[in-house]
């Protein structure tokens, strides 16, 4: 039975970091085994849910070892990886913030649409901006601050076979 949507509870940062470096993980796996094939993941939540946070560990998850930084001002930050040392399969991860777009419109013409068709995976923070123009989605993660500062509630949902596939490699039980 495939597993379609993920709910966990995260009582500190570190929690949320080891599901997020899972997921980039079941990323890289899935990628190494789907060689040319292309992820879409959207991560939505109010300010402070901890999306920039998550995009980062889930990024040093698939191995890279530099800095990631938010791309709140600059829309988009690439992140070249390697994902085997014994093979040359090389990605790159899109980290996008639309935080800061006013309109869809402005999202088309920011001529960010070629990522989309490039292998490798795009993590889209506040997918919401560009409403009708991304496309389809293969996870969902919504974030949700709890009442205490490290608290988060995060639900992850396949929207595709590729995001059914990510999520059938993470193990609830290991986070």
């Amino acid at each position: 039975m495939t597993q379609d949507a993920l709910i966990r509870h995260c009582r500190q940062e570190a929690e949320t970091a080891a599901l997020a470096q899972q997921i980039g993980v079941a990323i890289s796996q899935f990628l190494q085994s789907n060689q040319g094939a292309h992820l879409n993941i959207g991560l939505e939540g109010a300010l402070g849910a901890g999306k920039t946070t998550f995009a980062r560990h889930c990024i040093q998850g698939l191995g890279f070892a530099g800095r990631v930084k938010s791309p709140t001002y600059t829309l988009c930050e690439p992140y070249p990886l390697q994902l085997d040392s014994s093979t040359t399969v090389s990605i790159t991860a899109y980290h996008f913030d639309l935080y800061r777009m006013r309109s869809a419109l402005e999202w088309q013409e920011a001529g960010f649409a070629e990522h989309f068709d490039e292998p490798g995976f795009c993590l889209i923070e506040w997918p919401e901006k560009a409403e009708g123009t991304l496309p389809p989605f293969d996870l969902i993660i919504q974030m949700q601050a709890g009442v205490q500062e490290d608290e988060r509630d995060i639900d992850i949902k396949a929207l595709s076979d590729k995001g059914n596939q990510l999520l059938s490699k993470i193990d609830p039980t290991d986070i």
